[in-house]
């Protein structure tokens, strides 16, 4: 790594000019000489460290180009409501020049595209106040298509002038129907109140929506070149794959702060989609993750500060949306939210401190089948090298298991359902708790071998029973772990069909380590290695594979790496060598045993038949602009949901209890017994949880296993 960017410091004297020539084919005061000049050693740099560096280098070519031209003018108009088909056959020009144009720092295309949306932004500015000035005929029979990769660019002015109608109308639509059904809402509770006329609900529907398309201009307006590049720049470095991600000086020191694991607001990460803001994870401990309202996959449509009026944040940046949702300790949010089943719920939460305190492992004792059993959380694989102790997930593991066996526990239940993944290190040692020693993971860089990655303490902490609980969102450092425990044959994986599937390791750049320049250029993350498992299959795409797949709302959604715009691929190498343990008596007929009973069981059916549903309504993209229709629509929708409501009543009725040596901390300190509390009850309402210590209460180790220690 070092020679590559020794090499690129010595030649970036002659590959970078000073800039002559300014505004030859462009007009705007975004694109000043110091701009350009830094705006050239970036695309260098980066150009550089991709083509050199990057686990799966792209060769720069008219195929490479022709991607880099769809990512850049989807990022600008991802609804396709700004740009014509004119538009798009001009930049076609371009198409297959890009690549060139990178390689010798030309900024042509990214001008003259980036022009044309400031053109295109000016004059639907201008046109989209005309258009809510008048009610809309809200009984003409007409639709709209929300299937934005399928339809078509205006052909011309007026045609966008259109699409701005429909897409105006179905804003105040929803404004609309939530104001009539909170009027109805009103009437009910207060025999006395007068409803508002339809008239006057439609005007301050429109009125409202005319106000956050004022917002949304002046967000835009404050948008800097830097901002402009940056989405640039991430379209070259999309074409590697979609961990590799340039951080503008700004949005690095946001990063930086996210991963000091001290946040202020609700404990959730958010990422777009489309033109929505979309959970991407919720945090451990976190006000969200303990009110148990919002979920992973929800679309915020709206934020409120407490009791004051909504703000709609649908097509808000992200950074933007961001500010709205996070703020000071004790505050109140509400949020509107789009549930993954179509339906709209607002929900309240106080926002908090969270601190990486809540991300650290915890366990629990329960009784099932009359014998003890103890369920260990991890959050994440972490690891803090700034701390003397050097705290992380192995060491505190390790206690836990200790403090388990005190209590004569007869199995361990590690449930990794959600963990992101994190240490590499740790995830190995933890690991190596469970087997005598032996190949852990294989880990490769590009054109080299692999380095095998080894549990080399014949200690074994727990030589029992042990069942892993994954899903979707267990992913990186949680599959390596589970890939290791599945090929030993050590425990049986149960959970959703497959792992995230992120077999790939990415390393931050300061690139002004490697070129001196006067002003901050930012940080390129980069993907720089792959992941294998001992058997050789890489865990990207496919994770794992649980041995007992269990359905959920997410069976039939494309989710995680898959879900990814351009991935890398899934491959095969060579095996390390390791023997699978003939650890337990009846290994297969636990799995069987307990594949039947999800068959049979009519809990788990009605989570399948949700999933199916969930597929069937995510597919629909058919918005309806006739109000009766629209109406309809909404309430046969929440009509057809009231049926899996019941679902999240379920309760296991298993009494969850903290370790002994937990107990007197609680004691003491509220807030931690809170947070337990409210751990315990989340899991004596978890049917995975249940079905998992059941398959932990049929599993029999054989007696010739010697348990070290």
């Amino acid at each position: 790594m070092q020679k590559i960017f020794r090499f690129m410091k010595r030649n970036y004297k002659i590959i970078i000019p000073i800039v002559l020539l300014i505004g030859l084919l462009f007009g705007s005061k975004v694109f000043s000489q110091n701009n350009l000049e830094k705006d050239k050693i970036l695309v260098a740099l980066i150009r550089d460290a991709l083509t050199n560096a990057h686990y799966n280098p792209k060769k720069m070519d008219d195929d490479f180009s022709e991607k880099v031209f769809e990512n850049y003018i989807e990022a600008l108009d991802p609804t396709k409501k700004f740009f014509t088909s004119k538009d798009i056959k001009l930049f076609a020009n371009y198409k297959k020049e890009i690549d060139d144009q990178i390689k010798t720092e030309d900024l042509t295309f990214f001008h003259i595209v980036t022009n044309r949306f400031l053109e295109r932004l000016n004059e639907t500015e201008n046109f989209y106040a005309k258009t809510l000035t008048a009610p809309f005929d809200y009984e003409k029979n007409e639709t709209y298509n929300l299937d934005y990769e399928k339809v078509a660019y205006p052909k011309n002015n007026k045609a966008r002038i259109e699409k701005w109608r429909k897409q105006l109308k179905l804003n105040v639509l929803g404004r609309l129907y939530d104001k009539i059904e909170d009027e109805n809402k009103t009437k009910k509770d207060s025999v006395d109140y007068v409803v508002k006329t339809m008239y006057v609900l439609e005007k301050e529907a429109r009125e409202k929506t005319a106000e956050n398309m004022s917002d949304y201009y002046k967000r835009m307006e404050d948008l800097t070149q830097e901002d402009w590049f940056s989405l640039y720049i991430n379209s070259i470095t999309a074409t590697f794959d979609p961990h590799t991600t340039y951080f503008s000086p700004k949005t690095k020191k946001k990063f930086d702060i996210s991963m000091s694991g001290k946040l202020e607001g609700i404990g959730a990460r958010l990422q777009k989609k489309g033109d929505y803001t979309k959970v991407a994870e919720l945090i451990s401990g976190g006000p969200a993750w303990r009110k148990g309202e919002l979920e992973v996959g929800d679309l915020i449509l709206k934020v409120a500060q407490a009791d004051a009026e909504p703000i709609d944040i649908v097509g808000m940046r992200l950074d933007d949306a961001i500010e709205y949702i996070k703020g000071k300790k004790g505050t109140e949010v509400r949020l509107t939210l789009k549930k993954i089943d179509g339906t709209t719920q607002v929900i309240s939460i106080i926002r908090d401190v969270v601190e990486l305190e809540e991300t650290f492992a915890k366990s629990s004792i329960v009784e099932f089948n009359n014998k003890t059993f103890g369920v260990i959380n991890l959050p994440q694989f972490y690891i803090d090298f700034s701390e003397k102790s050097f705290r992380n997930s192995a060491t505190d593991i390790e206690k836990e298991i200790e403090e388990l066996k005190k209590e004569n526990i007869e199995g361990i239940l590690i449930d990794l359902r959600n963990n992101g993944g994190g240490s590499l290190k740790t995830a190995i040692e933890i690991a190596g708790l469970f087997i005598d020693k032996g190949p852990i993971v294989q880990v490769k860089y590009k054109d080299a071998k692999p380095r095998i990655d080894r549990d080399r303490n014949e200690k074994i902490q727990w030589g029992g029973s042990l069942v892993v609980l994954v899903n979707e969102l267990s992913a990186s450092a949680s599959e390596i772990f589970a890939a290791a425990m599945q090929d030993y044959k050590r425990a049986i994986i149960i959970g959703s069909n497959q792992t995230f599937g992120k077999g790939t390791v990415q390393n931050v750049l300061g690139l002004n380590n490697f070129f001196r320049y006067k002003k901050d250029l930012g940080a390129l993350k980069m993907t720089i290695q792959k992941f294998y498992r001992i058997d050789g299959g890489s865990t990207q795409l496919k994770g794992v594979v649980s041995d007992i797949a269990i359905p959920n709302r997410f069976t039939y959604m494309v989710i995680g790496e898959r879900d990814e715009k351009n991935p890398l691929k899934w491959d095969k190498i060579k095996p390390a060598k390791y023997k699978a343990l003939d650890f337990y008596e009846n290994f297969d007929d636990v799995v069987q045993n307990s594949k039947t009973r999800i068959i049979d069981n009519l809990h788990f059916n009605l989570i399948n038949e949700n999933a199916k549903w969930l597929k069937k309504t995510s597919e629909d993209k058919v918005a309806y602009l006739n109000y009766k229709k629209f109406k309809t629509d909404i309430d046969n929708h929440n009509k057809e949901a009231e049926k899996f409501k019941k679902l999240k009543d379920y309760k296991n009725d298993l009494k969850f209890k903290s370790p002994l040596y937990e107990l007197s901390l609680m004691n003491k300190d509220s807030v931690l017994a809170e947070k337990r509390n409210t751990w315990h009850k989340n899991l004596s309402k978890d049917i995975y949880i249940e079905e998992a210590l059941r398959v932990l209460s049929e599993l029999k180790v054989k007696n010739s296993i010697i348990v070290k220690g």
